[in-house]
C-alpha cells in the first residue's frame, strides 16, 4: 500500500477541520462555500491542464487551494465570489511561472485579488485555534522541511509586535494567543513558492513578518498577511542564493 502523500494528508486535515468547524459553529454555509471553492479550483485547473496537455487532470494542489479559499474568504458572499477566487488562484499558478514553478501562492493570490477587485473580505475561519493548528502544523512543517520559515517568521513577529505590545502596555501573551495560526502553518509554508535553502527560508519567514508589521502599523486597507506573502514570493528564487 502506497504511503499517504503530504498533499493528501493536508487535504484530509483541512476537510476534517472544516467539518469540525461547521458542526461546532452550526455553520453549514461555510462548508458549502468551501465546497464551491474546491469545485471551482478543480474545474479551472482541469481546464488549464486540458488546454496545455489535451487531457483532464485532477490535482491535489487544486483541492488544497479551494479548501484554503473556503477557510479564508468570508462565507457571507455569493457563490460566484468563491468561483472567482478559485479561478484567479489557478490562473496565477499557470500564468506566472519561473523555472517551471509558479511564482505566487495560488490561494493567497486568488483571495487577495478577490478582496481588491470584488470588495470581498476575509474571515480566517478557525485561525486562532492553536491547539488544533499547531500540532497538525508542526507535522506538515517537518514533512515539507520548512521549519526555518516558521522560526524566522515567529522570531521577527514576536520581536516587532512584542515591542509594540510593551510600549502600548498590553499583555505580551496577546501577541501569541491572537496569532493567525492558519496563515503560519498552512499558507506560509507552501512548498513551491518558498525557498529551499536554510538561510533563504529563515529570511523568507522573517521578511513576511516584517512586512506584515509595517503594513499593520501603516493601517493599509489591504489584507496584510496575504499582501506580504505575495510580495515576498517574488523574491523566493533570489533567496535561494543564500546558502
Amino acid at each position: 500500500m502506497r504511503p499517504l502523500s503530504i498533499k493528501s494528508g493536508l487535504i484530509i486535515f483541512l476537510a476534517s477541520f472544516a467539518l469540525y468547524l461547521s458542526f461546532v459553529g452550526k455553520d453549514l454555509l461555510f462548508l458549502l462555500m468551501a465546497l464551491v471553492a474546491v469545485v471551482g479550483a478543480i474545474a479551472a485547473d482541469s481546464l488549464a491542464a486540458f488546454l496545455r496537455q489535451k487531457k483532464f487532470i485532477l490535482t491535489e494542489s487544486s483541492v488544497i487551494s479551494g479548501l484554503i479559499i473556503g477557510f479564508v474568504l468570508s462565507s457571507i458572499y455569493p457563490w460566484w465570489i468563491f468561483l472567482a477566487a478559485s479561478g484567479l488562484a489557478i490562473c496565477s499558478k499557470h500564468l506566472f511561472r519561473i523555472r517551471e514553478k509558479h511564482l505566487f501562492n495560488p490561494a493567497a493570490f486568488g483571495i487577495f485579488l478577490t478582496t481588491v477587485l470584488l470588495g470581498a473580505s476575509t474571515q480566517w475561519k478557525g485561525a486562532g485555534l492553536w491547539y488544533i493548528l499547531v500540532p497538525a502544523g508542526v507535522y506538515f512543517v517537518s514533512k515539507n522541511r520548512k521549519l526555518e520559515i516558521v522560526l524566522g517568521y515567529m522570531a521577527a513577529f514576536l520581536v516587532l509586535f512584542g515591542a509594540q505590545a510593551f510600549f502600548q502596555k498590553t499583555p505580551l501573551w496577546d501577541v501569541l494567543i491572537y496569532q493567525n495560526y492558519f496563515f503560519i502553518f498552512v499558507m506560509l509554508i507552501e512548498p513551491k513558492t518558498t525557498p529551499v535553502t536554510r538561510k533563504g527560508k529563515v529570511v523568507f519567514g522573517a521578511a513576511v513578518a516584517i512586512l506584515i508589521f509595517i503594513l499593520t502599523v501603516s493601517r493599509v486597507k489591504f489584507e496584510a498577511e496575504l499582501l506580504s506573502l505575495l510580495v515576498v514570493n517574488v523574491f523566493s528564487i533570489l533567496l535561494n542564493k543564500l546558502k
